[in-house]
């Protein structure tokens, strides 16, 4: 699962001893050659995806990590690409690497619960950073991305069908989710990461409650299931005046 260049055990038993943004501080020299990172093939699924939806002009990469989805804004974005991140760490890597990057480039250290932008963007994007919100946060969470949007902009990030119980992947994210559970109950301060708690039922709804209309688009790049279901979807919400 791991490269060579990647975290060691004891770096990521460290890692996960610590706060989320202590611990991704920690890993971020060596996330990129961690399975965490978003592989090219979902960023160049939802880059396709998007370019019949634009034209953008300003793009904001939401707990962009090493900005692997500032990236896909560049392909995007005619004006300018911002990534925000409450992990100094993680921007530190982002900005030495900010390969493909826009021009006009920005990264800015803030939590995606209190984002101190105006509506100054016509696109928003995400990639794997929703695991680390409890469900009861998404709301708050949706109203910020809400409020740096400009009317009718969007606000866009692939999310995967659940794996079925009788597959080897449900036992795993249940058995990681049920260890952090445990970990969380007996070790402070907490590590909020959990692969089963975004539900694509509840984020839609949260969705539209936030005001937005949300649209479902299948990135075909993934196949489907048995029961003919995308594997993969890109979640297309645009803000309503």
């Amino acid at each position: 699962m791991f490269s060579p260049e990647g975290p060691t055990l004891r770096e990521l038993a460290v890692q996960a001893l610590s706060s989320v943004e202590r611990g991704y501080d920690l890993l971020a020299p060596k996330f990129d050659h961690t399975p965490f990172r978003t592989p090219h093939a979902v960023l160049d699924a939802v880059a396709a995806a998007l370019e019949d939806a634009g034209p953008f002009e300003d793009g904001l990469d939401l707990c962009c990590g090493t900005g692997a989805g500032a990236d896909v804004l560049a392909r995007l974005c005619r004006t300018s690409v911002t990534g925000v991140d409450f992990s100094a760490g993680m921007l530190e890597v982002a900005r030495s690497r900010a390969r493909g990057a826009h021009p006009r480039t920005a990264w800015v250290r803030a939590d995606a619960r209190a984002l101190p932008f105006a509506a100054a963007f016509d696109l928003v994007v995400s990639f794997g950073a929703f695991g680390h919100f409890l469900p009861g946060e998404l709301p708050g969470l949706f109203r910020q991305v809400r409020s740096v949007l400009r009317p009718g902009g969007r606000f866009a990030f692939p999310i995967l069908a659940p794996p079925r119980p009788t597959t080897p992947a449900y036992w795993m994210l249940l058995g990681f989710d049920t260890a952090m559970r445990v970990r969380n109950a007996v070790w402070r301060p907490p590590f909020v990461m959990y692969y089963r708690a975004f539900r694509l039922g509840d984020v839609r709804r949260e969705l539209e409650r936030a005001g937005f209309a949300v649209e479902l688009r299948p990135l075909t790049e993934f196949g489907r299931r048995r029961d003919g279901s995308p594997r993969v979807r890109m979640v297309l919400a645009r803000r309503e005046a």
